[in-house]
């Protein structure tokens, strides 16, 4: 019999932040994006208002995801993800194409105050002083870096990225970045999340996490989660998160993904928090799988981070899989 892991073991590792610039904090939402329906409902699931930002500032968000988590009984500590933005000709921040930015300096700070979150940086290789910036994430007490390229412009292939590849090795940073379909902006360069495009930074040795698996969408005429399976096979350093893929519109792809059982060792607990506080993972959406008497036992689960657990785990999700988050991460992820 299997012993469940002790609930100081598991990390989330992926884990959103957000802000509308309140406070000082730098953050940015880009018109275009605060016209969409998507804006109030986001708000919503960080179980804030735009008022309340605006009173108390965006450590707000911060605040609220702590105490959340900290009631939680099987998770003790997230992944909080910076996010920088579309970077111009001239290296510089682009305003016009961000439709998101939580910088640096904001998260590191407040991850800071809240022992229960890690900083996740987000640096944007096209920058400049791209290499500086990691090296200031890294000494601010990043566990890692976060990509989002279909957002941000980033093409993983491309070669200009060695030396900030070269640098995260030496960093011992793993770079977290987006596979697969993006459907939370209002626009996105899906092209750029094939896993395929992962190759050149496996080959330099950065410990490269798949958000999601790749499990949703298509390159090139194959599904993504089709063309990552030959890399898990290739590169020992390649490891993926199964954030969410209990989701309403991933019908399935929990069940997809585990079903490969050669790369359970490396599926790092996520949750895509805060989404899963508002229902987007009800367990009444696999019905079919659980049945109605599981499915209300686990929709009365309060905590969404114990109920995000719970559901995995009726899904197929093996107890060890909780821990594999905090061995990856090392250092001290676990206080």
């Amino acid at each position: 019999m299997i012993t469940p892991p002790s609930p100081m073991t598991v990390v989330d590792i992926h884990c959103h932040a957000a802000g509308i610039g309140a406070g000082g904090s730098g953050c940015f939402i880009s018109p275009r994006l605060r016209r969409s329906w998507k804006y109030r409902f986001y708000l919503r699931s960080f179980g804030v208002t735009e008022g309340e930002l605006e009173r108390e500032g965006d450590a707000l968000v911060l605040r609220r995801l702590s105490e959340r988590l900290a009631a939680s009984a099987r998770v003790r500590a997230a992944v909080v993800l910076a996010l920088d933005g579309v970077v111009d000709g001239r290296g510089e921040l682009d305003r016009e194409r961000t439709e998101l930015y939580i910088p640096n300096e904001f998260l590191a700070e407040e991850c800071r105050r809240h022992p229960n979150l890690h900083f996740g940086a987000s640096v944007n290789p096209l920058r400049p002083d791209a290499l500086e910036r990691l090296d200031a994430a890294a000494a601010a007490g990043a566990v890692l870096v976060k990509w989002l390229p279909s957002i941000q412009g980033i093409d993983p292939a491309d070669r200009r990225f060695v030396p900030f590849y070269r640098r995260l090795v030496a960093l011992d940073l793993p770079l977290l970045t987006h596979t697969g379909l993006e459907e939370s902006f209002t626009r996105a360069d899906n092209a750029l999340a094939d896993p395929e495009r992962l190759r050149l930074p496996l080959e330099e040795g950065v410990t490269v996490i798949a958000a999601h698996c790749a499990s949703s969408g298509q390159s090139h005429g194959e599904a993504n989660l089709a063309r990552i399976l030959p890399l898990f096979a290739q590169f020992q350093n390649l490891y993926a998160d199964i954030s969410a893929l209990t989701q309403i519109n991933r019908p399935g792809h929990l069940l997809r993904v585990l079903a490969h059982r050669e790369i359970h060792d490396r599926l790092l607990y996520g949750t895509d928090m805060p989404l899963p506080a508002i229902g987007l993972t009800s367990p009444w959406f696999h019905l079919l799988r659980l049945g109605p008497a599981e499915a209300r036992r686990l929709a009365a689960i309060g905590n969404p981070w114990d109920r995000d657990v719970a559901l995995k785990l009726a899904l197929g999700m093996p107890e060890t899989m909780l821990n594999n988050a905090a061995k990856l991460l090392g250092r001290d992820v676990i206080r």
